[in-house]
């Protein structure tokens, strides 16, 4: 049928996935034209995504983790291309996909195919996009130094295990913030910068945010006197965050920032986050927290 013609980018360790292979049969089966590529080094994305767009495919599926779904997604956004998006999540956080209600079983997940692809912003930081989330302090911190193999025994609880660990290196950084309407400084333990809502297996730091209103949402987490109970609060997604929703944002800080972006690390003491509206069209289920208008 025209325009059922797909290509799934799947994460290298997933490819021998018994159930990412039985729903790509099962897609094949409702007439769908679905081919596989998989990925084994840095680049491959990119390359992939290009490929597809070159060939005429009208769908790109991102296969894996989060970062693989933003590698996915970053290459989509700047391929300039109608070609839509679908997500399987495949990662042991998730973050952006269940923030989206986007099913976690393989055959529910492309069967979003089949769902009207919506206009969804995308954050951009220098020359990099991204779908979900940055974050800085020491919430970026814990995800970064998270272990593959804790992840694999404990799940998401694994971030929070490792954040549990290292209390004895939580420490806040003197930070200054300024977008339109909005000016802060002084020091925070975790900063967000929302395109979704929650990021680090589970931590809701942006609880309203929506993909598609042209605006990042932006949490702070400033450093009180008592540091354990702000970690609590910091995985509960709770605390007295300090909240805006902008379409730009700058960040400064002197001593150097850690910033995690969808799990690719940064690190600067000056950074521009901007919103790209309406830079991806994704397949997402019906009702979708991630839309202003769900409907």
């Amino acid at each position: 049928m025209q325009g059922r013609k797909a290509v799934l980018i799947l994460h290298g360790k997933q490819a021998m996935n018994d159930e990412v292979r039985e729903a790509v049969r099962g897609m094949r089966e409702r007439g769908w034209t679905l081919d596989v590529r998989v990925t084994w080094e840095a680049g491959d994305a990119q390359r992939f995504v290009d490929e597809a767009v070159a060939a005429g495919y009208t769908h790109v599926v991102a296969g894996g983790g989060d970062g693989t779904l933003r590698d996915v997604a970053e290459a989509v956004g700047l391929a300039a291309t109608d070609a839509s998006l679908a997500l399987l999540p495949l990662g042991t956080a998730n973050d952006f996909a269940k923030a989206a209600g986007i099913p976690l079983e393989p055959a529910a997940a492309l069967a979003l195919l089949e769902q009207p692809a919506k206009p969804i912003d995308l954050g951009q930081v220098g020359e990099q996009l991204f779908l979900n989330m940055a974050t800085g302090g020491f919430g970026s911190q814990v995800t970064a130094n998270t272990s593959e193999d804790l992840k694999k025994v404990l799940g998401a609880a694994a971030y929070l295990f490792t954040g549990l660990s290292r209390f004895s290196e939580l420490q806040a950084a003197k930070v200054a913030l300024h977008g339109p309407g909005f000016d802060w400084q002084g020091e925070l333990l975790a900063l967000g910068i929302g395109n979704g809502r929650q990021a680090g297996g589970g931590q809701v730091l942006c609880p309203e945010a929506v993909a598609d209103d042209g605006l990042l949402d932006i949490a702070i987490l400033p450093a009180p006197q008592e540091m354990l109970g702000a970690l609590r609060d910091l995985f509960a997604g709770e605390g007295l965050f300090v909240r805006a929703r902008l379409p730009w944002v700058e960040v400064k800080c002197s001593q150097g920032l850690d910033i995690n972006l969808d799990g690719e690390p940064l690190q600067a003491e000056s950074l521009r986050f901007e919103a790209k509206p309406a830079a991806l069209r994704l397949h997402l289920p019906e009702g979708s927290p991630l839309l202003s208008r769900p409907g």
